[in-house]
């Protein structure tokens, strides 16, 4: 196991939003003070996974995007992707090791219902489009919606809304599209993201605040729960809970009984 990500990898500055007026989440500019109190007093160490699900139509760049990210490589051969695929990828945050696990879904609908099954469970959802190609925008709506539909149980998914080709536009039509990705970011409750994975343009900086942004819920939610001593470790935030005395004398009493020379 590797002892720290790679310089790439680390994150010690919370990564601001693409554009403010097209996130809900732009009221937080920097990691939460309990969050890094946490991570000071903590030893590093490797924490569960955050499930990051690629939803989109097929074509749109899923693939590209992930390979751009997580094998710095871009190919212009597409080939489509088969049910699933996954890469997992380390980073260092404040120090504390994170793993993000992205799950690429076929876009194709004879794999619709193969994919769909691996949408539980996700922290994140990035829907994709291709910004040449307006349909796959308003395809965005019946994604996230099968997307949330498997997500119904537990904490809500943090969502994106994920444009790439951004190399093929031209300032006129990039401006034309940008407008009506922030009006779609807006219906569906997610931050937009405009990319290409061909020249590598604002790719590490989407990774880094999908990154950073799951990282700092998943460790508030496990400081809101058990607000004791915190060590962080392979459960996230593992708690050291004080066992009191009485306690204690109670368990003793128990596991004595029917022992004559047993001593509390």
């Amino acid at each position: 196991m590797q002892k720290f990500a790679e310089t790439d990898r680390q994150i010690f500055r919370f990564p601001v939003a693409f554009r403010n007026d097209a996130t809900l989440y732009s009221g937080q500019t920097d990691f939460s003070p309990g969050v890094r109190d946490a991570c000071k007093m903590s030893k590093v160490q490797v924490l569960r996974l955050a499930k990051i699900v690629f939803v989109g139509d097929c074509g749109v760049g899923k693939t590209c995007l992930i390979n751009r990210f997580c094998k710095r490589i871009f190919d212009s051969n597409y080939k489509a992707t088969i049910g699933v695929d996954f890469e997992v990828e380390r980073f260092d945050v404040l120090g504390v090791a994170f793993n993000l696990q992205m799950w690429d879904t076929a876009g194709q609908e004879r794999f619709r219902s193969i994919a769909s099954s691996y949408y539980r469970g996700a922290h994140a959802l990035v829907v994709v489009f291709d910004m040449t190609n307006l349909l796959s925008l308003a395809h965005c709506h019946q994604w996230l919606e099968e997307a949330m539909t498997a997500n119904c149980r537990g904490p809500k998914p943090l969502v994106f809304l994920v444009g790439t080709k951004k190399d093929l536009m031209g300032p006129a039509s990039q401006k034309m599209v940008e407008a009506q990705a922030v009006q779609m970011s807006k219906e569906l409750g997610a931050e937009l993201w405009l990319l290409s994975a061909c020249t590598g343009d604002n790719v590490l900086d989407f990774f880094f605040r999908l990154t950073a942004l799951n990282f700092d819920r998943s460790v508030l939610r496990e400081l809101e729960r058990d607000k004791v001593d915190i060590k962080i470790g392979y459960d996230f935030v593992s708690p050291k809970r004080p066992v009191k005395i009485a306690e204690k004398n109670k368990s003793k009493r128990n596991n004595c009984q029917g022992q004559s020379d047993c001593k509390i």
